[in-house]
């Protein structure tokens, strides 16, 4: 058995992981994007040694800031460490919100898009901003490499020739996989993005500064939410209010695409979360998990 707990950011998912995995006698298999990389410890919400209560995480805090790292390598990385888990006879658990990662574990999953005998050639002279702004035209809701020029353009190509995804493009290639999504009422969550962003403002403050002095703008600084906006304000170009704004708009934006990912891209049974006893959200998620053992 595989468990994959995702869904938004706020809503308590490392949690859940860590109860499951106790539970369960399983092992962790981070699938946060950003939580791959060292450093970047605050604005990703990476677990603390207190909460990982011992359990065993894996894929966290691997690389570098300035280290590329693509969702291929996370493929093959990923479906590694299920053989390594399941050869010490314990439960692989994957916890994270980065739909993308976690598609391409699970299903057949190719990094070109598919069916193209040609690209359209000319989309091959616009630049990857360009090509970007007429993607999000189509408004479609998965994640996707936005610094590979030639991936723009195949995807683009085939958006203009009708093409759209769904949890139907790839086969899932685990039959002992099960998706478990914690959601909540979207007022609740939003005010939880809010709150969670105000405690950790002044160490996420001190984890961004660094890097912004120094200029440092890798992949994962400019990707990140809770990480770019804030070089206008050490650049002295815009207020700090403005910058604590933005990054609650864009992280209650991020959670909004989260929730349309996963609903299109994949079978998740989903749990209302009882924040105010969070052992009665458990024991549905178990019972659940026991049901379909």
């Amino acid at each position: 058995m595989i468990i994959v707990v995702c869904g938004p950011t706020a809503v308590g998912k490392t949690k859940m992981s860590v109860e499951l995995a106790k539970i369960y006698n399983g092992e962790i298999i981070n699938a946060d994007s950003m939580q791959i990389y060292k450093g970047l410890d605050i604005g990703t919400a990476k677990a603390t040694q207190e909460e990982m209560q011992h359990i065993p995480h894996h894929l966290l805090s691997i690389k570098e800031v300035l280290e590329d790292y693509s969702v291929f390598d996370y493929q093959k990385d990923a479906r590694l460490k299920i053989e390594e888990i399941k050869a010490k006879r314990k439960i692989p658990i994957f916890v994270g919100g980065t739909g993308y990662y976690i598609k391409s574990v699970f299903y057949d999953y190719k990094f070109d898009v598919d069916d193209i005998d040609e690209e359209d050639t000319s989309l091959m002279e616009l630049s990857n901003e360009e090509l970007l702004s007429q993607i999000m035209e189509y408004e479609i809701d998965f994640e996707f490499d936005k610094n590979n020029h030639k991936r723009l353009v195949r995807l683009l190509t085939k958006l203009k020739s009708g093409w759209t995804p769904s949890k139907d493009d790839y086969k899932l290639i685990y039959d002992d996989v099960l998706f478990i999504g914690l959601t909540c009422d979207r007022d609740v969550l939003y005010e939880r993005i809010n709150k969670r962003f105000d405690e950790m403002l002044v160490p996420l403050i001190d984890e961004v500064k660094p890097y912004a002095i120094k200029g440092v703008r890798s992949k994962a600084l400019m990707t990140g939410i809770g990480y770019k906006e804030f070089y206008p304000f050490f650049e002295n170009k815009d207020t700090l209010v403005n910058v604590v704004e933005e990054c609650k708009k864009n992280s209650r934006n991020y959670a909004k695409r989260q929730y349309t990912w996963f609903n299109n891209q994949m079978d998740v049974e989903w749990f209302n979360v009882n924040f105010s006893d969070f052992n009665e959200t458990i024991n549905d998620v178990t019972s659940y998990i026991d049901n379909n053992l």
